[in-house]
């Protein structure tokens, strides 16, 4: 939890469900604050905070959860393991301030922020019950079914930063290895958020 996060609906102390947001590299948590008013004025009850990634982006403006700079395939999950610890008590820290478990937590993330939630999946313990990736991916194929976590894959066609088939793909692999999961492809959107999306986050969180 960071004093740089920005609280887009705060609740009463204990909260029936937290809703935390992540933005991809480059950005600042207020990039997603429209979205995350759509779910506030969906669910009233709820906290609904946009996080701050806890870096500098080294490549410009904006914050990150791990430098892109030179990234490969091959080095990508060593990044990503690095960070995750603190992605996992930004998580916690949330969750106690509000109140409330890993079954009342959902995690939306865009590009790099749903790159560091979806790989949360792949932990022993459970961080949250639903993880709605927006344009993302996973660092390598996963390789287990979270038990108490659905997951939610959302991409556009016309994706050129991160590319709609590792979507596809990590659905493909989820589904048999057991997991709860859905993938959806939104016809003629790029690397971004539409209103489609909007509403489609929003009807798999109210």
């Amino acid at each position: 939890m960071s004093d740089h996060d920005v609280i887009v609906q705060p609740a009463p102390v204990p909260a029936p469900r937290l809703i935390l947001l992540f933005h991809g590299v480059g950005s600042r948590p207020e990039d997603l604050v429209p979205l995350g008013r759509i779910l506030a004025d969906a669910d009233p009850a709820a906290w609904v905070v946009s996080v701050r990634s806890p870096e500098p982006c080294d490549l410009g403006s904006g914050w990150q959860w791990f430098s892109v700079r030179g990234v490969t395939e091959g080095s990508r999950p060593a990044r990503i393991a690095e960070a995750m610890p603190l992605f996992v008590r930004s998580v916690r820290d949330w969750q106690a301030r509000a109140g409330v478990d890993a079954a009342g937590t959902t995690l939306i993330g865009f590009s790099q922020g749903s790159i560091m939630a979806l790989e949360s999946t792949q932990l022993p313990e459970t961080l949250s019950a639903r993880v709605i990736s927006i344009a993302g991916r996973f660092a390598s194929p996963p390789r287990v079914a979270p038990p108490a976590t659905q997951v939610h894959l959302l991409h556009g066609d016309q994706d050129t930063v991160i590319d709609p088939r590792y979507s596809l793909r990590a659905a493909e692999t989820m589904q048999a290895l057991g997991a709860r999961v859905t993938v959806e492809i939104f016809p003629n959107l790029g690397h971004g958020v539409d209103a489609r999306v909007a509403a489609r986050v929003k009807a798999l969180v109210v």
